[in-house]
């Protein structure tokens, strides 16, 4: 191994870690092409040639409940893994958004003298401010994907860079609607709503139920409407029954993957709450935006909370501008009512297109070599 070709060890521990690492791997690569990388990921980092020790699918919980549950074995993954990069030495670890996991991976490593680098900060803007005394002592420095970030960091004495975000850089700035709805066989003439419950087993349970529903409900009165709906990976067994549950009738395009195509290709999306809604925004779409989890995970994270937005479009518009139906409030009468109000206002889409088409231009950064450089200058290289 020479001083060119780090070996780094990563962990992401959901499909939107998955996304965001491989991205940051192939930007890596590109610096340096002997790069080695080991760890905790998905099938986009597996084909970016990292290798994977555990499932990732392994840390996908899904509220406190769901974390609670698994407890027990995400706690001896954690212990096997640092154990494992204790012995094994890489150049640095890179914990790829999933705080609760890679937290308390990276203050032991830090403590034992490796580097740590933490990309995504946590939203502690938003909830669990106290944290940062955590992240103090865990990272060397906190690659942010949002340009209000740093600043927060740099008060409490920790190293961060603004690197903006790397679906701002993958998502192009003029939507291709018209390729992407002919690589579906949709007709330009079609009103598309796409139907994204999330990529965690718990998520989609919660969520997936509800969309369908207000599905149904939004078909009743415009019958010629047609549904896409991206099924993420190892989730499609769970889908498929409650289709025929919740939607026996409706006809659902289900699309193995490519999220990025059903957003590009509708004129509108219902939502999961996450890095999806990001993605949503960057493709210019309009949303509604609806989160459902167990009870009890709903009330702590509330009891938490400091803003009145949960969505990333809301909290980086600092503003309600897309709809927001959380818990009780995401019914299918009310999710359906919030997708009509959308198709029926053609003026209100292109406003909010124009409000993602700034936002776009913020986090197009050039993320790959913003972090790249931090990284190398973490690594001293």
């Amino acid at each position: 191994m020479t001083m060119a070709d780090p070996r780094l060890a990563l962990v992401a521990g959901e499909t939107s870690g998955d996304l965001l690492a491989s991205l940051l791997l192939g930007a890596l690569r590109e610096r340096w092409p002997a790069l080695s990388a080991q760890g905790i990921g998905g099938p986009k980092m597996i084909a970016q040639g990292f290798e994977s020790w555990w499932l990732q699918d392994k840390l996908a919980v899904f509220g406190y409940v769901d974390a609670l549950r698994h407890y027990r074995e995400i706690a001896g993954i954690r212990r096997e893994l640092g154990d494992r990069l204790l012995h094994e030495r890489p150049d640095a670890f890179i914990g790829v958004d999933a705080p609760d996991f890679n937290l308390g991976l990276e203050a032991r490593l830090k403590a034992a003298g490796l580097r740590s680098i933490h990309f995504v900060s946590p939203s502690i803007w938003a909830w669990r401010g106290g944290r940062i005394d955590k992240i103090r002592s865990a990272v060397d420095h906190v690659l942010c994907l949002f340009p209000f970030e740093p600043e927060i960091y740099q008060r409490a004495g920790i190293a961060a860079t603004y690197v903006g975000h790397p679906l701002a850089d993958a998502i192009p700035l003029e939507v291709p609607r018209a390729a992407a709805r002919a690589k579906l066989g949709l007709a330009e003439a079609d009103e598309v709503v796409a139907l994204l419950p999330g990529s965690r087993r718990g998520e989609v349970t919660h969520i997936a139920p509800r969309l369908l529903a207000a599905a149904v409900e939004l078909r009743r009165t415009r019958p010629h409407t047609r549904f896409l709906l991206p099924v993420a990976p190892g989730v499609r067994a769970l889908l498929e029954p409650m289709l025929a549950l919740h939607a026996p009738d409706l006809s659902v395009q289900l699309l193995d993957g490519q999220s990025h195509d059903a957003l590009a290709a509708c004129d509108l999306t219902l939502i999961a709450s996450g890095t999806a809604t990001l993605e949503a925004a960057l493709f210019k779409r309009p949303m509604v935006i609806v989160y459902h989890l167990h009870w009890l995970s709903h009330l702590i994270m509330r009891r938490m909370a400091y803003l009145p937005w949960v969505g990333l479009p809301n909290i980086l518009a600092r503003e309600f501008i897309v709809p927001e139906l959380i818990q009780d409030a995401a019914t299918p009468v009310a999710i359906a009512s919030a997708a009509r109000a959308w198709l029926d206002d053609a003026n209100r889409c292109a406003r909010v297109a124009e409000r993602f088409s700034e936002l776009h231009h913020l986090l197009r950064q050039g993320t790959a070599r913003r972090a790249t450089d931090a990284i190398a200058q973490v690594l001293g290289r």
